[in-house]
């Protein structure tokens, strides 16, 4: 049995019966809210381990939620899927690059959601104090502060150290240069948001000798994301 708390945001009851119905049967501890301000006291009484955020709620957008929670150190951490009827590709662009780690459609069955609620769980876990990640041919270990692609060593500089290793313990997600300035160079520091394209590129210059590159991905008008899968 899971002993993950999971925190379903959805409007309409009868979905969200459905989705507490079989999240409790795998063994998941299961919390609900039928809009924002609802979602925000559940998070305030015990903070989940994932959310399941509806993307039309009638206080406002799961998409503004998300956004919310990540401006706050409290709940910035948390992992989200989005569920929408919405399946444009522009608005799954728009939804990752809001901040939720993952984005479903409806309507979806309750294997494809117990599957992708396993994988963020899973993606999320390397942040929670693993001192070595491995992804796509890399390993980064946190204690050592080192990079490896197999038994080769890759040198960084101390910059890129740290946007690898943040990209490393938030795979798949999209990242704005904004997002990345504050989460890996500090939101006390001023630094240019053409900085973040400079160290983009130095990032893929290192690893470009092992074919690696292609993990540090651009996505046209929204930011980074680190993925072991095809751009």
């Amino acid at each position: 049995m899971s002993s993950k708390r999971i925190l379903v945001v959805e409007d309409e009851k009868p979905i969200r019966d459905m989705i507490a119905f079989g999240l409790k049967r795998a063994g998941y501890e299961v919390c609900e809210a039928p809009d924002c301000r609802s979602a925000r006291e559940q998070i305030a009484d015990a903070r989940p381990d994932l959310m399941l955020v509806d993307w039309m709620l009638p206080d406002m957008s799961g998409l503004e939620l998300i956004r919310a929670l990540k401006k706050s150190k409290d709940s910035e951490e948390i992992p989200s899927i989005m569920l929408t009827a919405r399946a444009e590709e522009s608005d799954k662009v728009a939804g990752l690059a809001g901040g939720a780690d993952d984005y479903i459609t409806k309507p979806f069955s309750p294997r494809e959601l117990l599957a992708r609620i396993q994988a963020v769980l899973r993606r999320a876990g390397p942040g929670n104090g693993e001192d070595v990640v491995e992804l796509g041919g890399l390993a980064i270990d946190d204690v050592s502060h080192r990079v490896k692609a197999g038994e080769r060593a890759i040198a960084l500089g101390p910059t890129e150290y740290r946007l690898l290793h943040f990209f490393m313990t938030h795979p798949e997600r999209v990242f704005s240069r904004g997002q990345l300035l504050d989460r890996v160079w500090g939101g006390n520091t001023y630094v240019e948001e053409r900085t973040v394209d400079v160290h983009i590129r130095r990032l893929r210059r290192a690893l470009t000798p092992y074919a690696l590159d292609g993990l540090v991905q651009t996505v046209r008008g929204s930011g980074y994301r680190f993925s072991t899968r095809d751009a």
